[in-house]
């Protein structure tokens, strides 16, 4: 009986070869990332290719040719159109800049009455849909008598520009080193001078990203612009949608690659500067 059981000890049970597992939160997540990006950025690739099409159909390539790069250039109407926005788009980048930093410098440095409202009342535009602010404008300027034209345009850009404008350049406040500011004050450095030498330089790249930032969201705006913009006085965004109204035309297809280009290229600056300054605020 104790051989029995000594036997039955020591034998050993066959190894049973585990399945592999299957790690389907490895595979899922990336698989949901590339078809949401895929799903994205297909449209924007397939709109570059064929506004390099020759011919007239939208969906079917018949070569390559820059035929309709040269007549959307050609065309007064586009043109127009395209002086609006850069102006439109410059003005409000510029006021909104200057605005927006001192309302980030207000915030941050200094405590007055009423100061909690108006941090809330200047995150508003941020915040509400745009179609609502587009109606607020809208009936703000019928009630001020003021006809339409490429001014309202600029009040209503500079208004929800000096918001982002804002957030950018606080961000770069929050991490800055008072240290600095307050060696300037024991070197009988004055409030002007240490403002000038010291906080001005540190803040300058989250300046610039966010005045880059108030002109990619000023050309690319539609609905607000939509409701407050006067007759002669459109906007590229606005032009392209009057475009579609009465049927797809190539001229679109160049029209919308010249604004994402140019889009694109400043969205790549704002965030190359402000890697930069979270690089040299965690530096210092």
């Amino acid at each position: 009986m104790t051989q029995l059981t000594t036997r039955a000890t020591t034998t050993t049970l066959p190894r049973v070869r585990a399945l592999p597992r299957l790690h389907l939160g490895r595979l899922a997540l990336p698989t949901i990332g590339v078809l949401g990006f895929a799903f994205l950025y297909i449209p924007i690739v397939v709109l570059v290719i064929f506004s390099f099409n020759s011919g007239a159909r939208l969906g079917q390539w018949e070569g390559f040719s820059l035929r309709w790069y040269e007549s959307m250039f050609g065309d007064r109407r586009i043109m127009a159109s395209f002086e609006v926005s850069m102006w439109v788009a410059v003005m409000s980048t510029a006021i909104s800049t200057v605005l927006g930093t001192t309302a980030a410098l207000a915030l941050d440095r200094f405590k007055f009455p009423g100061r909690v409202t108006f941090d809330s009342v200047l995150y508003l535009p941020v915040i509400i849909p745009d179609i609502v602010m587009a109606l607020s404008l809208l009936l703000f300027f019928s009630s001020a008598n003021m006809s339409l034209n490429r001014y309202t345009v600029l009040i209503g850009h500079v208004a929800f520009n000096t918001a982002f404008v804002s957030v950018v350049v606080r961000a770069r406040l929050a991490t800055l080193d008072r240290r600095l500011e307050e060696a300037a004050a024991d070197l009988y450095a004055s409030p002007f001078a240490a403002f000038r030498r010291i906080t001005l330089p540190l803040l300058m790249p989250g300046i610039v990203a966010g005045a880059l930032m108030a002109f990619t969201m000023s050309l690319d705006e539609f609905v607000i612009t939509s409701f407050i913009s006067g007759q002669g006085d459109t906007t590229i965004p606005v032009r392209i949608y009057s475009m579609l109204r009465f049927g797809l035309k190539p001229e679109v297809n160049a029209l919308a690659v010249v604004i994402l280009t140019i889009s694109s290229v400043l969205v790549v600056i704002s965030l190359v500067l402000q890697g930069r300054s979270q690089g040299a605020a965690a530096a210092s």
